[in-house]
């Protein structure tokens, strides 16, 4: 079960690598100006490519993770609400796809601080999910 912890760190971390950075190349388009077709483009291949990737990590993330649920029945409050802002990245990942859609077809309307502001919500997330697996505070 030990591999099995380990291969869950090591794909959550990776998944929420690609979550900090994908918000950062939208950052960067939101700054492009219109005229700049090459550097647009050549960003939302970049966060396409970052997306499908990240898509992967979280699925094995996932799995391992319910893995290690099955395997050792984890009980308490703790996991309940870990398991609830699990939910709200999965939910995090999905807000990055709609974003990179509107980006896709012209239609962002955010500013460049908007985006900033969301890339730091994952940093956040993270922190606490992070605190509630290792402190398990209730």
């Amino acid at each position: 079960m030990l591999w099995i912890k380990a291969l869950h760190i090591v794909f959550v971390a990776s998944w929420f690598a690609g979550l900090f950075y994908l918000p950062r190349l939208f950052v960067n388009l939101a700054q492009i100006p219109a005229d700049s077709h090459a550097e647009r483009e050549r960003l939302l291949m970049m966060a396409r490519k970052l997306y499908r990737f990240s898509g992967l990590l979280m699925i094995f993330a996932l799995g391992f993770g319910l893995w290690l649920w099955l395997g050792y029945g984890f009980k308490g409050g703790w996991l309940h609400a870990k398991l609830f802002l699990v939910v709200l990245a999965i939910g995090y990942h999905h807000a990055c796809r709609s974003l990179l859609r509107k980006f896709e077809q012209f239609e962002n309307k955010r500013s460049e601080r908007w985006f900033r502001v969301f890339n730091e919500s994952a940093v956040l997330l993270f922190a606490a999910i992070v605190v509630l697996v290792v402190v398990k505070p209730f």
